[in-house]
């Protein structure tokens, strides 16, 4: 492994390009990990939201008998799941990432972002296993796709861009603030509750002030929801306020670089 100057900076994108060889280093030894040298690796990350997409749809449309129109329920779930799954594996992995690594940061000089970002490339996986369950189920139940669709590949980088800003303040964040890595796990769980997975915004928002629905709307997990519903299934008109989520992602991408950037000064020190 190369060794870097530590009085470089590696918080930009030029510098992510610069380094790319480290960063598939860095993938391939986390995808090894995770899946390669382990007997149930790709077998759990099927197992998985299978379980979560089953107990949601059971929950939403069975007990709770949420209407949402001529959809099947677990198409419903596992659409508004696909936005969640990917941003639940990052911020577990990746916000402990730094910290996992700590032995390794304190002997060698390399770009540190690079570590929570490796994590993030792994759990595209997973996105794509969610992806392919969902196919099958369109398939099994013969529900026709949304013209929409077109704007699937879109919504999916808003959504991994988000997700990847989330990952990446949170391995600075935990640096300094060590305990912050056991409230994350919690507050993670509580936004599968808080964001229309298994219904729909207005199952929250209806006839509540719009002012109200905009906040709603700054959890960019609801926006996305909705914005995959809407690409793929069509059965819905788009939320003109899912533009905020999408605003409030972009913008927590953005701002992740300069936050790692803050902290990664006094990483070493701290760690």
């Amino acid at each position: 492994m190369k060794v870097i100057n530590s009085s470089t900076k590696f918080t930009s994108l030029e510098d992510l390009y610069n380094h790319r060889e480290l960063l598939r280093t860095f993938t391939w030894r986390d995808y090894k990990i995770r899946y390669a040298q382990t007997t149930l690796g790709f077998l759990w990350a099927f197992i998985q939201p299978i379980i979560s997409i089953s107990i949601l749809s059971l929950v939403f449309g069975s007990f709770l008998q949420i209407n949402i129109s001529e959809t099947p329920q677990i198409i419903y779930t596992a659409c508004g799941l696909l936005s969640w799954t990917y941003f639940n594996y990052v911020t577990q992995s990746s916000g402990s990432s730094i910290i996992v690594a700590q032995e390794m940061i304190k002997k060698i000089y390399f770009p540190r972002i690079i570590i929570p970002i490796s994590k993030a490339i792994i759990g595209l996986i997973d996105l794509g296993i969610n992806l392919f369950l969902l196919v099958l189920l369109m398939v099994y139940f013969n529900q026709p796709y949304s013209p929409n669709i077109i704007f699937l590949p879109i919504i999916m980088l808003f959504n991994i861009l988000f997700s990847i800003g989330i990952g990446i303040i949170l391995s600075a964040i935990n640096t300094r603030f060590r305990d912050f890595q056991y409230v994350v796990p919690f507050v993670v769980q509580l936004s599968l509750f808080l964001t229309p997975i298994a219904y729909p915004a207005d199952f929250v928002v209806n006839h509540l002030p719009f002012w109200v629905e905009s906040i709603y709307f700054l959890n960019p997990l609801a926006g996305l929801a909705e914005a995959f519903r809407w690409s793929i299934l069509g059965s819905q008109t788009l939320n003109p306020l899912v533009f905020i989520s999408l605003f409030v992602a972009i913008l927590t991408f953005a701002l992740s670089f300069k936050i790692f950037e803050r902290i990664e000064k006094q990483m070493a020190d701290i760690l």
